[in-house]
């Protein structure tokens, strides 16, 4: 392809993503018809639909409540995204200050003046809910664990938590640090969907730091199948808290629980609503990869139409007895100038579900299609006004005869 060609694809391409991003939807906190979970005990519960973000189930799930270790959420997505974007490195020395050590609760056993490894800190958190680890890595990236708490209220504002305050690093009880069973979830999805290759620690069922072995306190580890995480929680304030994730045929589902009276009440509850949402949902294949769904008329080129098709599987989470009531939606410009190469957006598709997206996907050309030449444009543009005037003529006659 010329370069003049390249940079009129890429020209077209923009184009085209720029008419269909005003049709397309950014899944969020989006809640579905309601359904009954029976026997959930905890004061709180949540189940979502990992894919988009569908609430599924929600037993007092705006109401505002103490998190425990929940918190550690917030600071491992913070963590990760300063491992991800460069700031730190999984190497980094991190050197332990007097407040990490003195921080009580479940923790690595930091030493004051120690220097530890940032992936090791990290690792300490997910696993072990280490508190003093989060206040090491909060005063490494931050200066201080205060400043800290105030990227990580500026996290939850652009996430949309409305429930949401944060005042310290690791849960600790204070009167004004609270959230929602809804806003973990959202926020626990974020951490997923963001930072997908850190579910490893989060699975991890020990660690061992200065020669002390500690275990992961998530329950569903190890007993449910296709769960990888993801926190749990439990202060006097709290009760017992776990925030639950597990995946099954191309599935996933978060679960939350707050306020559970006791370890084993968490752990029903959250083996409850897994149970609901993968005995109740299906990964359904609406279209397979390299389906022709639709074509749209391609001008100046040396071909009138182009096939579009899917790059990939299009596939959508939803009820399994509900696959016949999905609608299917295509958007894609009326015509596209030529040349435009295999392989160039050109619109997308969407399965919706009672009016709500379920599926998205973008519409490529299937093809190549070079511009025309002059000499064919003026000869096709002879026979297009011909076939104008004889549709014409053809109308008048079927008018005059009837």
């Amino acid at each position: 392809m010329t370069g003049s060609r390249k940079r009129k694809s890429m020209t077209i391409a923009m184009l085209v993503l720029l008419l269909c991003s005003s049709f397309m939807v950014i899944p969020g906190n989006i809640h579905a018809q309601e359904v009954s979970i029976p026997d959930i005990g905890s004061y709180a519960a949540v189940l979502m639909e990992f894919s988009r973000g569908e609430i599924i189930f929600s037993k007092n799930g705006s109401e505002i409540l103490h998190p425990a270790s929940l918190t550690k959420i917030m600071t491992l997505a913070l963590a990760y995204e300063a491992l991800q974007k460069g700031r730190v490195a999984w190497e980094d020395e991190v050197i332990i200050s007097q407040k990490a050590w003195e921080t009580g609760g479940s923790q690595m056993f930091l030493e004051i003046g120690q220097q530890v490894p940032f992936g090791e800190l990290v690792t300490g958190i997910a696993t072990i809910s280490a508190n003093d680890a989060c206040v090491a890595v909060s005063e490494h990236l931050y200066g201080s664990e205060a400043v800290f708490v105030q990227e990580m209220n500026k996290k939850a504002g652009e996430l949309g938590l409305k429930n949401t305050l944060f005042q310290n690093s690791s849960g600790l009880p204070h009167s004004q640090h609270y959230t929602s069973a809804e806003d973990v979830a959202v926020l626990s999805r974020y951490l997923i969907s963001t930072f997908p290759e850190y579910l490893r620690l989060h699975s991890q069922a020990e660690f061992t730091f200065n020669d002390i072995k500690q275990y992961n306190r998530n329950p569903l580890l190890g007993r449910y199948s296709g769960a990888d995480g993801l926190k749990t929680g439990h202060t006097s304030e709290a009760g017992h808290c776990l925030v639950g994730t597990a995946s099954q045929k191309g599935l996933r589902f978060i679960t939350v629980v707050m306020k559970a009276s006791s370890p084993a009440e968490r752990l029903k509850d959250s083996e409850n609503m897994l149970n609901y949402a993968f005995r109740n949902f299906v990964l359904h294949r609406v279209f397979p990869r390299g389906e022709v769904l639709t074509t749209t008329r391609v001008t100046r080129g040396d071909q009138r139409t182009i096939d579009l098709q899917l790059e990939q599987p299009l596939e959508a989470a939803i009820p399994f007895d509900r696959q016949e009531e999905l609608e299917i939606r295509f958007n894609a410009p009326q015509s596209v100038p030529a040349p435009i190469a295999k392989g160039d957006p050109v619109g997308s598709v969407k399965v919706l579900l009672d009016g709500s997206v379920v599926a998205e996907a973008p519409l490529v050309a299937a093809g190549d299609i070079n511009r025309a030449g002059a000499f064919s444009l003026f000869f096709r543009s002879i026979g297009d006004t011909f076939a104008g005037l004889w549709h014409k003529i053809v109308k008048m006659i079927s008018n005059l005869a009837s």
